[in-house]
């Protein structure tokens, strides 16, 4: 197991891709922070998943945008388990609209939870993690920062501001020995639904960039253990496309 002994915080962890990531983290010997804004419920199930596997896990009903929130799930995640090796954000909200018909407060929104929320977090464990000189953080990009979107003008913005987080900050904190890493995932969501069920035509197309098949969650997990577990040391600063080919489709 390549995350035994370790600690993870995982954002967004009540479904979807954070679900699998919580999930494969215990798989691989982790102790686990399930994270949710709203569907605590959900976040239960996971917690409950993961403990079924003989693991560690708490639910922590945080609002990333809040720093107040952020410094309780940290506090509380290192009074429960002592320490934080790992900190994933993938909590994140989405939206689509023509650009010229994108308000002021959908702009900010973005910047508030996909962007404010992840800074937020590193801000909470990073005192944390320089003070033991160990840590890996992995930030959740997006295809629609690196490859632009349609109708996704200020999703794609905010996320592609992580890909410069995350190059700056592994710059920052290398001296720490802690790794900043971002992934840009594609699977299937809320988001791919709502695209699916509203513009078929166009979901059929971009289907083709897809040149091992559209993924699932659970196909992307592995990469996040991957990047948290100590054989990833020697990796920082780089954006891994986990998108069934999509990037390069």
């Amino acid at each position: 197991m390549i995350l035994a002994d370790k600690t993870a915080i995982v954002t967004g962890s009540s479904r979807g891709i954070g679900r699998a990531v919580a999930i494969e983290f215990a798989r691989e010997g982790a102790d686990v922070a399930v994270v949710a804004t709203k569907r605590v419920e959900s976040a239960q199930e996971v917690a409950n998943t993961i403990m079924g596997m003989g693991k560690r896990a708490i639910v922590v009903k945080a609002d990333i945008t809040n720093r107040e929130q952020v410094k309780n799930l940290v506090a509380t995640t290192l009074k429960e388990f002592g320490k934080i090796d790992i900190l994933v954000n993938n909590a994140g909200v989405w939206g689509m609209a023509r650009f010229w018909k994108t308000p002021p407060e959908v702009w900010q929104e973005m910047i508030n939870v996909n962007l404010m929320g992840a800074v937020n977090c590193i801000n909470g464990v990073i005192e944390h993690m320089m003070q033991r000189k160990s840590g890996k953080i992995i930030n959740t990009t997006s295809l629609a920062a690196e490859m632009g979107a349609p109708r996704m003008s200020a999703y794609g913005a905010a996320k592609g501001a992580i890909i410069s987080l995350t190059r700056s900050l592994a710059r920052e904190l290398a001296p720490y020995k802690i790794n900043v890493n971002a992934i840009a995932p594609q699977a299937m969501s809320d988001m791919s639904m709502q695209i699916k069920e509203e513009n078929p035509k166009y979901w059929e197309e971009s289907l083709k960039m897809y040149l091992l098949g559209f993924p699932e969650a659970e196909d992307l997990a592995p990469a996040y253990a991957f990047l948290a577990s100590d054989k990833a040391k020697c990796i920082t600063g780089q954006i891994l496309n986990v998108d069934g080919g999509a990037w390069i489709g």
